[in-house]
C-alpha cells in the first residue's frame, strides 16, 4: 500500500477560464508531490493560462502543443494542449457562454485522449454549470457526461468523494431531491455497491468494508419515517452479500460517516456526501468517477470566480484529485 507507483501522464483541463481552474492548475503541476507522482499536460485555451499568471504574478514556462500526439515527445517539461475556444479576450469573475463552451470543449479534448491513449487519466479543474448551460450544452455533472462521452451506460458510473482516507460514493447526485427518491432503486444501489467494491479492491483491499447510508432520517427507523430503506435499500445489501464485500447498513448518514471502520461509504443522496466532504475537507475532496473506461477525477469545489486572479486559491484539491488518480491507475483500477 505504500509502494510509489511509476509516473503516469494525467491530463488537467483548466476548467472555467473566468474561475481559479487555470491558477490551481499551474500551482498543482509545481507541487512537488505531483511531480513526483505524474507528468501534467495541461488541456484548454493557451491564453487563459497567461492572463491567469499574470494576474496572479506567476512566471510560467509551458510548451504549448498543437496535437495531442506531440505529448509522447515531451519530457518533463510542463505542456498545454492548445484548445482554441476562448475568442477575444477574457473577463475574470464573470458567467459567460463563451466560457462554458470553453470548459467543455476543454474536456472533450482531455478524455478522447484518454480514449486514444495519448494519456493515463484526466483531473478536471472545476466547472461552472450555468455557463455550460448558458452555452447550450447539456450537462448534469462528471459522471453523467462521462457516461455519455464514453458510451457507458449512465447507471454504471458513481461519483465518489475522496479525501486522506475518506472515500464516499453516491447513488445519486444532480438531481432534485424528488427525482433522487426514485432513482433510489435496488438495482441501482446494487450497481453502486459492486462498482465502489471492484475500486477498492483494485486499491488494495481484497474484501472491502462498506458502510451504507439510508435514505430517511435514522435510515427510516424501521419505517416510522418512510420505507425506501426496508423496501430497496436492504434487499441490495443482502443481493452482494456473498461477493467478498463485508457490507453494514443501512444506517443514517449522519452516524455512519463518523465511523472508522469502513473501507468506503456510500450515500443516497447529493448532500449526504458533499455537505461533510465540505465541512471535513474543506477544499480537498477530490470527485472520483467510477465505471467508465476513462479514469477521471475533479476538485470538489466550484470555481470561485470571487478570487479568481488574486493568487488565493489553493490548488489541495486538485493535488488530492491527481494523487487519486495516479494511486488507482497504478492499481489498474480504471473500471
Amino acid at each position: 500500500m505504500n509502494e510509489v507507483p511509476a509516473r503516469r501522464v494525467v491530463a488537467v483541463t483548466l476548467g472555467d477560464p473566468a474561475g481559479v481552474g487555470p491558477e490551481i492548475a499551474l500551482k498543482a503541476a509545481a507541487d512537488p508531490r505531483v511531480k513526483e507522482r505524474c507528468r501534467i499536460v495541461l488541456f484548454g485555451d493557451r491564453r487563459a493560462l497567461d492572463v491567469h499568471a499574470q494576474r496572479c504574478g506567476m512566471s510560467i514556462d509551458c510548451r504549448t502543443l498543437s496535437s495531442v500526439s506531440e505529448i509522447a515527445g515531451c519530457s518533463d517539461e510542463l505542456a498545454i494542449v492548445h484548445v482554441d475556444s476562448l475568442g477575444e479576450g477574457l473577463e475574470l469573475g464573470v458567467v459567460a457562454a463563451r466560457y462554458g463552451a470553453a470548459t467543455v470543449a476543454a474536456l472533450d479534448a482531455a478524455v478522447q485522449a484518454a480514449m486514444d491513449g495519448h494519456v493515463d487519466a484526466v483531473v478536471g479543474a472545476p466547472i461552472h454549470e450555468v455557463a455550460i448551460k448558458e452555452a447550450g450544452i447539456a450537462f448534469d455533472g462528471h459522471p453523467s457526461y462521462l457516461a455519455r462521452r464514453t458510451n457507458t451506460p449512465i447507471d454504471e458510473v458513481v461519483l465518489m468523494l475522496c479525501w486522506d482516507t475518506m472515500r464516499i460514493a453516491h447513488v445519486t447526485v444532480h438531481l432534485s431531491t424528488r427525482d433522487a427518491i426514485d432513482m433510489i432503486t435496488r438495482e441501482r444501489v446494487q450497481k453502486v455497491i459492486r462498482s465502489t467494491a471492484r475500486a477498492l479492491r483494485r486499491l488494495g483491499y481484497a474484501r472491502p468494508r462498506i458502510g451504507v447510508s439510508g435514505v430517511n432520517p435514522h435510515a427510516g427507523e424501521s419505517g416510522l419515517f418512510g420505507t425506501e430503506e426496508i423496501e430497496r435499500i436492504v434487499p441490495a445489501i443482502e443481493a452482494c452479500r456473498g461477493e467478498d464485500i463485508e457490507l453494514i447498513g443501512p444506517i443514517g448518514a449522519d452516524t455512519l460517516l463518523p465511523r472508522g471502520d469502513c473501507d468506503a461509504f456510500i450515500v443516497m443522496l447529493h448532500d449526504q456526501g458533499h455537505v461533510p466532504a465540505k465541512l471535513m475537507a474543506r477544499h480537498g475532496a477530490a470527485a472520483l468517477s467510477i465505471g467508465t473506461p476513462v479514469l477521471f477525477s475533479s476538485v470538489g469545489h466550484g470555481t470561485a470566480m470571487d478570487i479568481a486572479g488574486q493568487n488565493k486559491a489553493s490548488p489541495e484539491a486538485m493535488v488530492q484529485a491527481l494523487m487519486q488518480v495516479t494511486h488507482m491507475h497504478s492499481r489498474g483500477a480504471i473500471q
